[in-house]
């Protein structure tokens, strides 16, 4: 999996688009639907911080563990902005190891997506497990198998902004894996452009697979939602939203 080296520099204007806020809220009231205090909450692959900076906002006690340095650095400048008490920490999904539970956890915009070996992906919820509180909340999302088939599969985006141009080409692979080989252009600070390759993959899970994912981790799924709703899954939801807990 990669580490997003250069990728880190231009990741948070690649993703503007994504209201964080929003976001944050969502996960903020499915947690609480499903009983979920706003006490100590780990952000899974937390990357530059922009949603652990919202959920610290609405009152948790932040926790963001990612693998890439680069991106932590991101995400501490964001801290010494904004103030807010959040303890980052760089870790491997699956070496997850904290100094106790957490009373929620979240993992969102396709961060478990990128375990693309399903031994891997089993010991990340594994590992969460292992440090939700016995009456916590793991909510997480996932890009389904339908999104990878027919949205992203062997298409290419372009992203075209003033400091930075982004041609992201795919190819789908067996087992739902798809491979991300992104070129970016980014403005220097003397006005040229300097060129970045970075390459990554994904993999979309059935539903089967997660839930044996769950099962083996001693959790138990409480609901499975389309995208950022809280109605059920459709056959073309793109992304899906997954809660568990303990099992009793």
């Amino acid at each position: 999996m990669s580490h997003y080296g250069p990728f880190a520099e231009v990741y948070d204007l690649l993703t503007s688009e994504i209201d964080y806020k929003s976001r944050a809220d969502y996960f903020d009231r499915i947690l609480r639907l499903h009983g979920a205090k706003r006490g100590i909450l780990l952000d899974l692959g937390c990357g530059t911080g922009s949603l652990s900076e919202e959920l610290a906002a609405l009152g948790y006690d932040v926790i963001g563990a990612d693998n890439s340095e680069e991106m932590l650095w991101a995400a501490q400048q964001k801290k010494m902005e904004s103030g807010r008490d959040i303890t980052y920490i760089c870790q491997e999904m699956t070496e997850l190891d904290l100094y106790g539970t957490v009373d929620a956890a979240v993992s969102a915009l396709d961060t478990l997506n990128h375990l693309t070996d399903y031994a891997d992906f089993c010991k990340a919820i594994a590992r969460t497990a292992l440090f939700l509180h016995p009456d916590g909340v793991f909510v997480f999302d996932l890009n389904s198998c339908y999104k990878h088939r027919q949205i992203l599969a062997n298409n290419v985006f372009t992203y075209d902004y003033d400091e930075v141009y982004c041609a992201w080409q795919n190819t789908l692979l067996p087992d739902d894996v798809v491979q991300m080989d992104l070129t970016i252009f980014a403005e220097a600070e003397d006005g040229l452009y300097e060129r970045m390759e970075e390459s990554f993959a994904e993999r979309a899970y059935t539903h089967e697979q997660v839930l044996a994912a769950l099962e083996q981790a001693g959790l138990t799924l409480c609901a499975v939602y389309h995208e950022d709703s809280t109605e059920p899954p459709k056959p073309d939801s793109q992304r899906l939203v997954y809660v568990a807990k303990h099992r009793k």
